[in-house]
This record gives C-alpha cells, sequence and structure tokens, in this order.
C-alpha cells in the first residue's frame, strides 16, 4: 500500500477499537454531538494514537474514505443508507462480527448477505456457527495489547471476575453461576454495574492490569460469548484461567495447565478452591497462560492479519 487507507467505521466496543487502532491506517470514528452509542468517536479514557480520527455525522458525505468497516447491524442495515453517499455505499466493505448467534446457535443466518461485504469473525468458533450462506468470510483472531505492564503475584487470595452490568445480563453471561461461585470462594467483581452484586465497580483500563495481577486467578462465568477480551487480558499478565469448557475457550485453555475449565460448575469450584489453596501451582498455570496467550495473541500478529485483509479487500 502506497498510503495508510482510510477506514470509516463505528466504536462499537473500545477495547477492541483500541487494539484495531494498532494497525497503522487513519480510523475516521462516527461521531455526533451528544456522543450517543456506537456514535462516540475518539471518547473514553482509552489513550488513542493521532491515526483515530472523529468523523461528524454531518460530515461524512463529504469526507474521502478508501473503506467502510461496519461493526453493527444498525451500521450495516439502516446507517449506511441514511449517512453515507452513494459513492461511499460502492467503497470496499467489512463486517466485523464480534459474537455468535444470538438466536439460534447453529440455524441462524447472518444479515450480511450483499455477496459483496467481507463477513470477517473474531473467532473460529463464531465462523462455525454463524450460517453465512454465500457471503465470502473471514477470521481474524484478537490481538492485546495491555495498557500498562503487570506480571502477575496472585497475591490477594481471592479470583477475580470481569463483566460489565452482570446482573442484567442474566444466565448466558453467567450471573448465576457468578453468584453461587461467590457464595464458596472469595471472588472480586469488577466492571459497570458490579457494585450491584456487591462488587467493586469499574476500573479504568489502565489500573486493570495491575488488579488483574493482585488476583490469585481469573473466572469467566460466560456460558455462550465470543472469547472475551478480558480473559486473554487476564492471560497477558498470567493469569490462571477458570471458566467453562465452550465456545473458543475450549482452545485456547487446557484443563489442569493453563487452569481449570469444564462444564461441571462443581468441578470449577473445586478448582478455584485449589488455586487459593496453592498459590505456587497458580503461578505456575498462570505462567503457562501468558505464554499461550503471547503465542496466539500478540499484538504484531493481529496487526499483521488486519493488514493481509485489508489489501485483500482494497487491492
Amino acid at each position: 500500500m502506497s498510503r495508510p487507507l482510510r477506514i470509516l467505521t463505528w466504536h462499537v466496543h473500545g477495547n477492541y477499537m483500541y487494539y484495531l487502532s494498532q494497525v497503522p491506517h487513519e480510523f475516521y470514528l462516527v461521531a455526533d454531538a451528544d456522543r450517543t452509542p456506537h456514535h462516540g468517536g475518539r471518547c473514553g479514557t482509552l489513550p488513542w494514537g493521532d491515526n483515530v480520527h472523529d468523523a461528524p455525522v454531518e460530515r461524512l458525505r463529504d469526507m474521502a474514505f478508501d473503506v467502510v468497516l461496519f461493526q453493527s447491524r444498525e451500521a450495516y442495515e439502516q446507517e449506511q443508507h441514511t449517512l453515507l453517499s452513494e459513492a461511499q455505499r460502492r467503497l470496499p466493505r467489512i463486517y466485523l462480527e464480534h459474537d455468535p448467534p444470538q438466536q439460534h446457535p447453529t440455524n441462524t443466518r447472518h444479515w450480511v448477505q450483499d455477496g459483496e461485504t467481507l463477513l470477517v469473525h473474531c473467532t473460529p468458533f463464531n465462523a462455525l456457527m454463524w450460517d453465512a450462506g454465500e457471503q465470502p468470510t473471514a477470521v481474524v483472531e484478537h490481538g492485546v495489547k495491555l495498557l500498562t505492564h503487570a506480571v502477575h503475584h496472585g497475591e490477594a487470595a481471592a479470583g477475580l471476575v470481569v463483566v460489565n452490568n452482570l446482573d442484567r445480563r442474566g444466565r448466558r453471561l453467567g450471573a448465576d453461576l457468578y453468584q453461587e461461585a461467590a457464595a464458596r470462594v472469595p471472588l472480586t467483581l469488577v466492571g459497570m454495574g458490579a457494585d450491584r452484586l456487591g462488587g467493586t465497580g469499574e476500573v479504568p483500563h489502565r489500573q486493570l492490569p495491575e488488579v488483574m495481577a493482585a488476583h490469585r486467578f481469573f473466572f469467566n462465568p460466560i456460558r455462550y460469548t465470543s472469547l472475551g477480551l478480558a480473559v486473554i487480558e487476564a492471560m497477558m499478565v498470567g493469569m490462571p484461567i477458570v471458566g467453562l469448557a465452550t465456545t473458543e475457550l475450549v482452545t485456547v485453555i487446557r484443563d489442569g495447565y493453563h487452569g481449570f475449565i469444564d462444564t461441571r460448575p462443581e468441578r470449577l469450584y473445586e478448582g478455584m478452591a485449589h488455586l487459593l489453596a496453592h498459590p505456587q501451582e497458580a503461578r505456575r498455570m498462570g505462567e503457562r497462560a501468558r505464554q499461550a496467550a503471547h503465542d496466539r495473541f500478540h499484538i504484531d500478529r493481529f496487526v499483521t492479519d488486519w493488514q493481509r485483509l485489508l489489501h485483500a479487500v482494497t487491492r
């Protein structure tokens, strides 16, 4: 590529958008005056680089882009028609799907069916579960770059759970499993609305690695989701992982080696108790998890994969 691409996109998932902005192109984030959901532009406390810009909704049609990167159904089905010009709608297009199907896990046809937009999944599991029809698809696995350096020591004899608004998101996100586990072992819940379940509330992005490093293990109670970035971030710090043996996590964590995964909650609770009683074993498992995350989810690999994909859709 002779110059950086000008990529129009929407700010949907903050940490993912920050990691994506490590790709050496210019990113323009749709923004409105009230910073409404998905129209937040360069908002929040993340340390955005100089390659990330606001794209005001009232000026979008007059701005020049090379690629349109959709990250939500609303943007693809509605806003490309209400916000973009006809010429912009003819640009190379990518739809980045962050989640597995939310209706039927195997029989849900993805709404992107125009035959031209490249449908990109962030895990092989998501690609497996969605029915994409004849749509061209690709997978770019996550890449993580910690905002601050932290090394796991696990001096706090408690596990850490990181889920936003867990009390409002029910069984799929594992609210019941978190409460069952918290009744048996010490757990710290952080994230938006965590205080409503007795947690400590939201932790600023830059402080989260140190908070992770201080806890003995990371517990992921989510039954059905994509591979959570918080899990990978915890692994990068060097935390052992305890979670359900479902979705992409089964290809990332080896039971008894990087932590504990199982479909039997009772066995997970036993694993948590074991890590609390054996801090040295927790550190050994956490170091293996750190190496696994470095090998598979390093930000350099992520950047290279996105570079290759963007070259393919724009050549």
